[in-house]
């Protein structure tokens, strides 16, 4: 039996420390569906449908392209765990940085269905810090962004910045 698995995010822009969890995610449970959130809160600078063909474009050619399914969802990510069959979810935490919150998510998470489990990876040392918002804020301010982001997504983000 395949245990299916979610690695919920907004992916704006998506970072090699993303890929990082992708990448250990699918060695784990074998195939994993990228949920990109449609987040009403965020203001993202990348449309849903951006966001989708940056990380289909990170990962084609790559081991994991055919083990990586990209979906998107706005509602309750249990709602879509459950329509989905999904028992595991996957996040990505940072040492401190992440951790409180992603703990109150997932606490959150089993409060709502007790038939999914959160499963933490502990982003590569590499990656500690790295977040999405340090890469646009990098962009915005014309620093050098290559080695942070895959280099379709950092196309796009000079594409989109210059």
């Amino acid at each position: 039996m395949t245990t299916k698995v979610v690695y919920p995010g907004t992916f704006d822009p998506l970072t090699y420390g993303h890929l990082d969890i992708i990448h250990r995610a699918t060695n784990m449970f074998g195939e994993v569906t990228v949920l990109l959130a449609q987040n009403l809160s965020k203001n993202t600078y990348f449309t849903l449908e951006e966001r989708t063909v940056m990380i289909k474009d990170a990962i084609k050619g790559m081991n994991i392209d055919k083990k990586v399914h990209v979906d998107s969802y706005h509602g309750l990510l249990v709602e879509y765990c459950k329509q989905n069959g999904i028992t595991v979810i996957v996040r990505g935490i940072r040492p401190l940085v992440d951790f409180e919150y992603e703990f109150e998510m997932a606490m959150t998470n089993r409060e709502l269905s007790n038939n999914i489990e959160t499963v933490f990876i502990l982003t590569d040392q590499k990656y500690f810090y790295l977040r999405s918002s340090l890469i646009k804020d990098l962009a915005t301010l014309g620093g050098d962004i290559s080695n942070k982001v895959p280099p379709n997504v950092y196309k796009s983000i000079k594409n989109k910045f210059c």
